[in-house]
């Protein structure tokens, strides 16, 4: 398979730049597997498509506000970008810097209120270790002058609205560098009709970093090594899995990155290990799926690994002909954008 194959054209005015004012007006395209067929709704009536005794198991990552600016001693500006904090003592993350001349290691990046960050070591092309000082006041300090990570395709700076929109409802566990997107749509009231239908909630954690939204680099995509992502899954949820695997109902899936966690931790009967990992899962069309049933997801990116994970659960050519009536129909893509149920 070539990268090329995962290619299409999309419409710069279907890239959604903007939330819309209530989250689950979003539109939602319905995609039948055994059949091919589309249908058409809104997020708001997604309970209706459950049934009683299915499993809805979201992502709770929370966004960390990982965009940080700040200048060299020397005056040069410095965009720096969280990814995951590494193993070192203090305040040490793992980072994509920006800057017009390359940073080397012993680089000091002076940040607003004090803050100082330090370039410790190059890890591999565009990705580094930093240190900041003072360590101890590191987290409040982020969360005072850090900006959401918007996506480089919202062609805006991160807004004040950001900070809550680009946030799921239910988000609990910092460490994620994007939000799992599908879970922007869902609202507390469209959860309790969820569970009003017979559905039981539950949760994993899958911090977004690099493994999801990194570019693949390669023309031959089976060449592409995903880059690990932190996870963990509660024994509540695992136990959950394995009813409904003993009982009939269908495991529906909140996003790509749920997807991910749940059949990198599975066994071959369908069940998952509890606990935590770190998935560098590469799922692409070929894959068999152990866990999950339905997938509740956005349009993705061309020649993204979502969209190969998505074409591997419905099959590549039933996909992008959803794609294309997508574009037909003038739905929005990406991000903010809006949803599609696969089942």
């Amino acid at each position: 398979m070539r990268l090329d194959d995962f290619d299409y054209e999309l419409p710069a005015e279907l890239i959604a730049q903007e939330p819309l004012a209530r989250r689950d007006t979003a539109r939602l395209m319905l995609l039948d597997r055994a059949s091919g067929a589309l249908d058409e709704r809104t997020v708001s009536a997604f309970p209706d498509l459950l049934n009683s005794g299915d499993l809805l198991v979201l992502n709770d990552t929370r966004v960390i506000p990982a965009r940080l600016l700040g200048r060299k001693e020397s005056g040069g500006r410095v965009e720096i970008f969280l990814v995951r904090r590494t193993p070192e003592e203090g305040e040490c993350w793992l980072c994509l810097l920006r800057s017009s001349k390359p940073s080397r290691p012993g680089t000091c990046i002076l940040l607003a209120d004090g803050m100082t960050a330090t370039v410790t070591a190059q890890v591999d092309e565009g990705t580094w270790t930093v240190s900041f000082a003072p360590a101890e006041a590191f987290s409040d300090w982020l969360e005072r002058h850090g900006q959401m990570p918007l996506p480089p395709y919202i062609r805006r700076g991160a807004g004040a609205h950001d900070r809550q929109r680009y946030q799921t409802v239910f988000a609990r566990q910092a460490g994620a560098v994007a939000a799992p997107t599908a879970g922007l749509h869902f609202t507390p009231e469209l959860l309790d009709a969820v569970r009003s239908r017979g559905v039981t909630v539950a949760t994993l954690t899958l911090h977004v970093g690099l493994g999801t939204f990194q570019p693949v680099r390669v023309d031959n995509i089976l060449e592409h090594r995903m880059h690990r992502e932190f996870y963990r899954i509660p024994e509540e949820t695992a136990r959950e899995v394995a009813r409904r695997k003993r009982e009939g109902g269908r495991i529906v899936t909140v996003g790509t990155t749920t997807t991910r966690a749940l059949e990198h931790a599975s066994r071959e009967d369908g069940t998952v290990r509890a606990g935590a990992g770190e998935a560098d899962i590469f799922i692409y069309p070929g894959y068999r799926f152990r866990v999950v049933d339905a997938l509740l997801t956005n349009f993705h990116l061309p020649k993204s690994t979502l969209l190969m994970l998505v074409s591997a659960f419905a099959g590549k050519d039933m996909v992008f002909a959803a794609y294309e009536e997508a574009i037909r129909r003038r739905f929005r893509f990406f991000s903010y954008g809006d949803a599609m149920f696969i089942y």
